[in-house]
């Protein structure tokens, strides 16, 4: 006699349904990261000066982030450096940028609107200091700037902030002892180069590719800063962020300068807002760790960030999509 199957009870037949459903939903969600992207939506990134390393950063970056997200569109805006970017993004002008741990510790010492909201998601690379001479300059240190043309940075950079303290930490007022000029590396090169401005202070990544093309038709040096160290670490809060930094000699090959740079350094860090989604933040961190090979052969600088040392986000609390990021891939 032929087995007849029992019947299904509707009640039964609905829990086994809602238990299959409950599997395909939890694999779907485990399969998300490697699907179709769920982030839809448009983020603006704050960069730099034209020509500038953040800015080359940013246009590299941008190209990522569509390959990740390709349905976010990211919206790039120059800028004129560090605290016009924290600026921004505390106002909620944009999603995320780039700017120096010295002058994030200023806005928020000075408790500037929205310092509270700001939150880092990784520290990226260190920005060296450098200051520019014509070869023949008879400027062996920033105290020989006295009464010198020199070009400081715009008002929002982060070259501004510590070209203005390391002048300070070698006696020298930046408003009067010096004929000081606020303009940006998208133009400190010509300037110099045309005999305007008789030096400049950069503040980025090695090589910055303006100051080498510069050394690739007009004869530079390099001014050592190393003699300030100890003097700008004393002048106060955010200057415990700088570090003793030298710049090796190949650094701009065709410089004149005859042995390694003593310098000052200080840490990058990418900046978002607390009201920033959590799966935004962390698929844009992810993105810019991954990227960093890739970014790296085009700006060198960007090969120094390190997935060890990307959390540490002083003076900065890390938002909680990047610590996400950083507890998925902990080994």
């Amino acid at each position: 006699m032929p087995l007849v199957p029992p019947r299904i009870s509707r009640r039964r037949a609905l829990r086994a349904l809602v238990a299959v459903l409950a599997v395909l939903c939890a694999l779907v969600w485990w399969l998300r990261p490697f699907g179709e992207p769920e982030l839809k939506g448009d983020l603006t990134f704050s960069t730099g000066v034209q020509n500038g390393v953040y800015h080359r950063y940013g246009l590299l970056l941008e190209q990522a982030l569509a390959e990740d997200m390709p349905e976010v569109r990211v919206r790039l805006e120059t800028s004129e450096g560090s605290q016009q970017n924290l600026q921004r993004v505390a106002a909620g002008e944009a999603d995320f940028t780039v700017a120096t741990a010295d002058a994030v510790a200023k806005y928020r010492v000075d408790r500037k609107a929205g310092a509270e909201r700001l939150r880092g998601c990784a520290r990226l690379y260190d920005d060296y200091v450098q200051l520019v001479v014509p070869a023949g300059s008879p400027v062996q240190s920033a105290r020989d700037l006295r009464g010198k043309r020199v070009a400081i940075g715009q008002n929002g950079s982060g070259v501004r902030l510590i070209s203005e303290r390391l002048l300070t930490a070698a006696g020298l007022d930046p408003a009067r002892d010096i004929t000081p000029v606020a303009i940006g590396i998208d133009t400190m090169p010509a300037e110099l180069e045309a005999g305007r401005i008789d030096a400049f202070f950069w503040s980025g990544g090695l090589p910055t590719s303006a100051v080498r093309e510069l050394s690739e038709r007009f004869e530079i040096r390099l001014v050592q800063l190393g003699d300030l160290v100890e003097a700008l670490q004393a002048s106060g809060s955010p200057a415990r962020y700088y570090r003793a930094a030298v710049m090796p000699q190949d650094a701009y090959a065709r410089a004149r300068n005859t042995s390694a740079v003593a310098t000052v350094a200080v840490p990058n860090l990418l900046v978002t807002r607390d009201d920033t989604g959590a799966e935004l933040t962390e698929q844009f961190t992810r993105t810019v760790i991954l990227s960093r090979d890739w970014i790296g052969h085009q700006v060198h600088a960007a090969q120094l960030v390190d997935l060890r040392t990307a959390i540490y986000t002083d003076p900065l609390a890390l938002h909680e999509g990047a610590a996400r990021y950083y507890r998925s891939v902990k080994p």
